[in-house]
């Protein structure tokens, strides 16, 4: 059954995928039309780099996850308007839905991109990629799937790589900026207005 109101008592935007329980896994299949590979978008912003790859991918399924609501409205009513049948936006934190809601082994890529590098030293433990992340990373991802991330914070970028090293439940793989279709994100258009770059992260579950 699909619901008609969210927990907030709020109309539901169009696209807007709100679970009937938010204490119980996730059925996908009540909210998607087909069974095709699975990509989820963490923290997707405005929506830019999920659009865009919904757009270029039809025979996929995409899932963007964003917590605050003004940005969950913005990606609903663009998606929307763009006919994308293939994209879902969920209100939620990321932690959280790669934890608790998603059921094991549903996803094929996994998006993080341009997160909160909380830079200052007192506030490290608050950034998302750490070990616990990792291993709700590997939780969701099917066996041969892949993680991808990137940061424009250099620092942030060593952090996550180490980690990354440290880990070994996933396989680093080059990446390349030409090895497949990837939109840029809205702060990526930014930082690179400005002169910055950013840098990336590939990995993949074990099959």
């Amino acid at each position: 059954m699909m619901v008609t109101e969210s927990r907030y008592d709020r109309p539901v935007e169009p696209n807007e995928l709100v679970p009937a329980d938010y204490f119980k896994e996730l059925p996908l299949e009540e909210y998607f039309a087909n069974d095709a590979p699975l990509e989820i978008d963490l923290g997707c912003g405005d929506g830019s780099f999920i659009l865009g790859m919904a757009e270029h991918y039809p025979d996929r399924n995409f899932l963007a996850v964003e917590r605050l609501l003004g940005r969950v409205r913005k990606v609903c009513k663009r998606s929307h308007k763009m006919d994308l049948k293939n994209l879902k936006v969920l209100r939620l934190e990321s932690l959280y839905t790669l934890e608790w809601l998603l059921p094991e082994s549903c996803v094929d890529r996994l998006h993080l991109l341009c997160p909160d590098p909380w830079p200052k030293a007192k506030h490290h433990r608050r950034r998302l990629f750490q070990e616990p992340f990792l291993n709700a990373v590997v939780r969701v991802l099917k066996p041969g799937g892949e993680f991808l991330f990137k940061t424009d914070h250099e620092e942030y970028f060593e952090w996550s790589e180490e980690h990354l090293v440290a880990f070994d439940k996933l396989e680093r793989l080059s990446w390349e900026e030409d090895d497949f279709f990837y939109p840029k994100t809205d702060f990526q258009i930014q930082w690179e207005a400005e002169g910055k770059s950013l840098q990336g992260l590939r990995s993949r579950k074990a099959i």
